[in-house]
C-alpha cells in the first residue's frame, strides 16, 4: 500500500509580495543558462530529483527533452557553489503564467542557507519576465522544508490536494 501524497500549489499575483533572502555567501553564485542544452537539463532533473523521487522525466527520450528544453518558454538558471552545480530552477512561462517548474539543491548543500536565495532569485527572474502570477507546486516528498521556504519568500497556498 502506498502512502497518501500531499501536493499544495502557492501562487504570488503581486511582485510586492515577494520576501526577498539576498545571497550572502559570496561563493554561492546563480547565473542563466542562455545556451539551452537539454543533455543539461536532464542532469539536474536526475542529479537533484533523484532524493525526491522525481522519476517522471527519467524515461523521456532525447527528443522529448530537446522539445521540453529549447523552445521560448523555458528558462534556466543554475547556483554554483565554488564552481559546482548547487541547485537549479526552471521557469516555463505559459501566457503570463509561469511556473516554477523545477526548483532544487542537491544533497550537499542543503542546510546552507542557499535556498532561501535561490528561490528570491527564481520569483525575482519570473516578475522580470513579466509574470502576470507567478505559482509553483510542491508535494510531501520533497523536502521537509520545502513548503515554509515557498510561504516564507511569500508565496500563499491557493490549493492542497491529498492522492
Amino acid at each position: 500500500m502506498r502512502e497518501a501524497v500531499t501536493t499544495w500549489f502557492l501562487e504570488m499575483t503581486s511582485q510586492d509580495d515577494l520576501i526577498h533572502k539576498p545571497v550572502t555567501n559570496h561563493d554561492f553564485v546563480i547565473q542563466e543558462c542562455r545556451v539551452k542544452q537539454f543533455q543539461f537539463n536532464r542532469f539536474l532533473y536526475s542529479y537533484i530529483g533523484q532524493q525526491w523521487q522525481w522519476t517522471e522525466r527519467l524515461v523521456w527520450s532525447d527528443e522529448q527533452w530537446h522539445d521540453y528544453v529549447e523552445n521560448d518558454n523555458l528558462r534556466l538558471w543554475v547556483g554554483h557553489f565554488r564552481g559546482s552545480p548547487a541547485g537549479y530552477f526552471e521557469l516555463q512561462n505559459v501566457a503570463g503564467d509561469i511556473q516554477i517548474a523545477y526548483f532544487g539543491l542537491a544533497q550537499p548543500f542543503i542546510g546552507k542557507g542557499l535556498g532561501g536565495a535561490l528561490l528570491s532569485k527564481a520569483i525575482r527572474e519570473a516578475w522580470d519576465w513579466g509574470a502576470k502570477r507567478v505559482w509553483v507546486h510542491t508535494c510531501s516528498l520533497d523536502h521537509p522544508f520545502a513548503l515554509k521556504n515557498y510561504q516564507a519568500r511569500g508565496l500563499k497556498i491557493y490549493k492542497k490536494e491529498t492522492k
